[in-house]
């Protein structure tokens, strides 16, 4: 399960990067075109979905990775028990907000299918199919939160190290 779990993380984040490029490549067509003076329609809008996507597909791996973050300067203040009941209070209250966050995106991205609803641009795009990344994202975020309040309610949960505190400038 664990690997399993762990290639949905990184395949969501290689899917984030390969969007990552697509919006490069919609500025540099937007750059170029305005350049050359033509005008390629929709490159806004799509560079738009793309960042969300990217935005979006990243959290989950983002979140095992220990790179959102947190604030750590009560919970290292904290003798073992206490930092225990606090890190499964805070992982619960973040499971079910992520819960909510996909039950939520999925109902949108449903419902912009079943009424048909369209981009207000001129691509007209149907707007579930960017909403999709965002649903499928949020859904991995949840599951990474679940997954990590687990782990630290069974006492397998590694702690977050991202060397961002150790990196001042």
């Amino acid at each position: 399960m664990r690997r399993l779990l762990d290639f949905l993380y990184d395949a969501a984040a290689a899917l984030a990067a390969l969007f990552m490029l697509g919006l490069l490549c919609m500025v540099l067509l937007s750059v170029v075109s305005r350049q050359l003076d033509f005008h390629v329609p929709g490159t806004d809008a799509y560079a738009g979905y793309l960042m969300a996507a990217s935005g979006f597909l990243a959290l989950a791996h983002t979140l095992r990775r220990g790179e959102h973050i947190r604030v750590t300067l009560l919970l290292n203040a904290l003798p073992g028990r206490m930092r225990n009941a606090l890190e499964l209070w805070a992982l619960s209250i973040a499971t079910l907000l992520a819960l909510l966050f996909a039950l939520y995106s999925c109902k949108l991205a449903w419902q912009s299918h079943a009424f048909h609803d369209i981009s207000t641009s001129n691509d007209a795009t149907p707007l579930w199919i960017p909403q999709l990344a965002m649903a499928l994202g949020t859904v991995l975020l949840a599951v990474a939160f679940l997954d990590e309040l687990l782990l630290q309610a069974l006492g397998r949960r590694s702690a977050a190290n991202s060397g961002a505190a150790l990196r001042n400038e």
